[in-house]
């Protein structure tokens, strides 16, 4: 899936993606991850979702990038909160102490731009992405997050009846990127009419790192 897809997307407004709520998924499953008040997330892809306000009224420090300027710049402005701007290599990143985002391919991304991560939440990253780049997106999301802790929101659904994004990412998929890494424990799956087109399941993941202590 090339940058102009997403770039025409968030140019021409088109972003049924984007929710008008926080993700009650996240309101409802965040205590899984443990965290304490200022721990780290990580977002990737995380375009101006409202998930970002709601994580930050909880005392989280916030880590984003996104592809598209228009979404970041729109996030910026409506969190009314003022950032340093600084070029890192190909990315642009916009700094608040408890903010941190990028603009940018996330494959430029590395860890040492995002410092230590606590948790991932990944909404709209792993959907978002066509099968051929799932394996190498999930492999980069590691190394770049030691691994952190994920929430992780899929959707499994007929991609014979609508073609995505978001796609169809079933269990055994998800198994395939993360199980030599992670435990991987479904929390909950939901029943929905996604883009009130087709009847999907939306389930809900948490992937704890393997412990490697012998």
């Amino acid at each position: 899936m090339k940058h102009e897809f997403w770039h025409d997307k968030w140019q021409s407004n088109n972003i049924g993606f984007h929710l008008s709520n926080p993700n009650p998924l996240l309101i409802k499953h965040i205590h899984s991850l443990n965290l304490q008040p200022q721990a780290r997330i990580f977002i990737p892809l995380c375009g101006k979702s409202l998930d970002i306000h709601w994580l930050l009224q909880q005392e989280f420090h916030v880590t984003g990038i996104d592809l598209s300027p228009i979404a970041i710049e729109e996030l910026i402005s409506e969190l009314k909160l003022e950032f340093t701007v600084s070029q890192v290599g190909d990315l642009t990143h916009y700094h608040h102490q408890n903010i941190d985002l990028y603009v940018g391919d996330f494959f430029e991304l590395t860890s040492s731009n995002i410092g230590k991560i606590d948790a991932i939440y990944d909404r709209a990253a792993l959907v978002a992405l066509p099968e051929e780049m799932r394996t190498d997106y999930a492999q980069h999301l590691m190394q770049i997050s030691n691994k952190a802790t994920q929430l992780l929101i899929s959707f499994e659904y007929d991609q014979g009846v609508m073609a995505g994004p978001p796609f169809s990412v079933p269990e055994q998929e998800i198994r395939k990127y993360y199980a030599s890494r992670y435990e991987i424990k479904q929390l909950a799956s939901e029943y929905e009419k996604l883009k009130g087109k087709v009847d999907a399941k939306e389930n809900v993941w948490l992937l704890e790192k393997i412990s490697t202590s012998h």
